[in-house]
């Protein structure tokens, strides 16, 4: 690729310290003139399926017996997880105290690391990677593990590795067909300065600065740009030198109410120092020195390392003006370089996801919030359908007629590393209560049928369970060291042997194969038990014990996907089709399923279901307890016609019959 080719002459001991700077402008402008093209965009990202990581959390390269993108086994020092390890780092309570002490500390995982397990994503049905922040961090913290507190924007944090690492790492992600996406950080930097008499409170004033932070993280320094003579110079205040003005900064405080403007735009995130990137209001929007300088790192590190996307952090606290303004110069310039479809994510927490994307120019937002809540509630029975299924109705939020324009407006997924949603003290991952293990397919395999562009969070396909009073807990390690899942120390989780890693696969193949999964409009079907009353199926007095069934149209085909909530029982029951592409007598295949017989297979081919009238047309469904199954129009009978019921018809599960009288094969 062009970008190595033209990063390769920049000594690893002399990185850019300036955006003026000829190995700065160089790699951005030559980039459009390259006669070797980038990596291209996809033509449309609700195709693909994210997979979100914290690089210090997944791997250092050190495992032993994972697969390498060939499928051959690779030599290494960390064993691998069995049962017997679990816990194995809490035998006592002083053990259990320094697992939870070195949470909170950098484990040691890598950009290489990630780029020996990209075989592994391939054959989990990842088709992009969403790699946390890697820049680097403040000094001398070892809290900083989770890569949000920026120091130096122009290069990369050497826990994690070098420039010439990320640049590998997405050089061979795209040989092996999967986009990489970038998280990035423009409304804050990390701790680099101290306000004079100590931290602030928001107030709506702006407050002295004692000075920048040296080396050591002491505010010795004046608050200005930094004397090329600084001891330490690139471990104090913050890179590229031009954020060096004190203009950079609000220097307005700490926020304290999250939801009150304009103190949520201006004021610190906690103790990271808040960017003064320009007026909220797009309207007439100019661009402070600070953004501009952003907007030309972040256009760099495009054209460097080829990267396809960006996911960028706490949109909610920069305003829609410099969101626009980023959304606008970002685009354009991957579009010079032929990335037409360069991704543009934004963390939208609170209310505004929507609007936020139509002001701003955003592709999409992170689904948090409602949307992760009800994801993560519904297989557990414990949200109505209907509340998570709503949330895509445009007309509820934007008045814009059909669902279809939420496909890839939304990136959605059921864990991830902070869990806004739940603010209070406890802090949860799927699994790690109400029979989450056992529903967790079932709980993918909504999010990748359902629109959106789906995610999956790391660990969440080893079914970690990490739960506590704090964000670590659900940030455990994927390659052992000493904070590692299930309460565990020096075992990795990189087998692909577990069902739930090999059914995401599958699914991700018909996800591939059939475009109503990926790009169909979607509907939740009412069901009935007796043919005759029919509804949304809801919560009556408990957790919802139910088959969940909703449709994907896309064109004139329609794919019928359905969970059963239920962790005990087979639930059976009529569920609507559409009565504009299905008629009496026509059939509907079973093309999935899970789970499945020892001796049965998952190919395509199996039970079939008849179309009736019932409420319209319906086919009744069978699927045992925890299951999940896809169904499509297989073929068109005869009006009249009986449906083919012989016992030589090979049979699949979940059964499906159109007559819920009629006995179910034994398999």
């Amino acid at each position: 690729m062009f970008a190595k080719e033209i990063a390769t002459g920049i000594p690893a001991t002399a990185r850019p310290r300036s955006v003026h700077s000829g190995a700065v402008q160089d790699v951005i402008t030559q980039a459009s003139s390259a006669a070797s093209p980038h990596f291209p965009s996809p033509t449309a990202w609700e195709d693909q399926l994210l997979y979100f990581l914290l690089p210090d959390r997944f791997s250092n390269g050190e495992e032993d017996g994972f697969l390498d993108a060939d499928g051959k086994p690779v030599s290494g020092t960390t064993q691998p997880f069995t049962k017997a390890n679990k816990s194995n780092a809490v035998a006592t309570p002083k053990q259990r105290e320094e697992w939870e002490k070195s949470g909170a500390k950098f484990q040691g995982g890598t950009i290489k690391g990630i780029e020996s397990k990209l075989g592994y994503l391939k054959r989990l049905g990842v088709t992009a990677v969403w790699v946390g922040p890697i820049f680097k961090q403040v000094p001398n913290d070892a809290g900083l593990y989770h890569g949000y507190a920026v120091q130096d924007f122009l290069n990369i944090d050497p826990h994690f590795g070098t420039p010439e690492d990320l640049r590998d790492l997405v050089q061979s992600a795209h040989a092996l067909g999967i986009y990489v996406i970038l998280d990035i950080i423009l409304n804050h930097c990390g701790n680099v300065f101290e306000y004079k008499g100590g931290e602030k409170r928001w107030n709506g004033s702006r407050f002295d600065v004692q000075g920048f932070r040296d080396s050591d993280g002491s505010a010795t320094l004046p608050f200005q740009p930094l004397s090329p003579d600084t001891k330490n110079l690139e471990q104090c205040a913050i890179w590229p030198a031009e954020l060096q003005n004190p203009k950079t900064f609000s220097c307005e405080g700490a926020i304290s109410n999250w939801d009150y403007p304009p103190e949520y735009i201006r004021g610190d995130f906690l103790s990271l120092k808040d960017i003064d990137l320009g007026p909220e209001n797009p309207d007439g929007f100019v661009a402070t020195e600070a953004l501009q300088v952003l907007i030309t790192v972040y256009k760099y590190w495009i054209a460097y390392a080829d990267l396809d996307g960006y996911r960028i952090d706490t949109v909610k606290h920069m305003g829609d003006g410099p969101t626009r303004h980023l959304c606008t110069a970002l685009h354009e310039y991957a579009s010079t370089i032929g990335k037409e479809n360069f991704l543009l994510v934004g963390e939208v927490t609170g209310g505004r996801a929507f609007e936020t994307v139509e002001a701003t120019g955003l592709d999409a937002a992170l689904g948090v919030g409602n949307i992760q809540q009800k994801l993560w509630q519904l297989p557990k029975g414990n949200a109505n359908p209907s509340e998570y299924f709503d949330l895509f109705k445009n007309a509820t939020y934007l008045k814009k007629g059909t669902n279809a324009w939420m496909r890839d407006k939304l990136v959605t997924m059921i864990d991830d590393h902070d869990q806004v949603w739940r603010w209070g003290s406890v802090k949860g991952r799927f699994c790690s209560e109400g029979e989450g293990d056992r529903l967790a397919l079932a709980a993918l395999a909504l999010n990748l049928t359902t629109l959106g562009i789906p995610c999956i969070y790391y660990g969440t396909e080893q079914l970690f369970d990490g739960q506590g009073d704090n964000d670590r807990y659900i940030r455990e390690t994927m390659f052992g060291s000493t904070f590692g899942a299930f309460r565990s120390e020096g075992r990795h989780f990189f087998g692909e042997s577990n069902s739930v890693f090999k059914e995401v696969g599958n699914i991700c193949a018909l996800r591939k194969k059939y475009a109503a999964l990926r790009r169909g409009r979607q509907y939740l079907r009412q069901i009935s038990h007796n043919g005759k009353d029919f509804d949304f199926p809801h919560i009556l007095g408990g957790p919802m014990k139910s088959v969940v069934a909703w449709s994907r149209i896309f064109a004139d085909q329609e794919i019928i996907c359905a969970i059963n909530t239920d962790t005990e029982k087979t639930t059976e029951a009529f569920v609507t089709v559409d009565s504009g592409l299905h008629y009496k007598s026509d059939v509907l295949k079973c093309i999935y399923q899970w789970p499945v017989d020892s001796q049965a297979t998952v190919s395509e081919g199996g039970n079939e279901a008849e179309v009736v009238e019932v409420n319209g047309n319906a086919v009744w469904i069978s699927i045992p307890p925890s299951g999940f199954a896809i169904m499509q129009l297989s073929s068109i009978r005869d009006r009249g016609r009986a449906p083919n019921r012989s016992k030589d018809a090979h049979p699949c599960s979940p059964t499906f019959h159109s007559d819920p009288t009629v006995g179910y094969v034994s398999i």
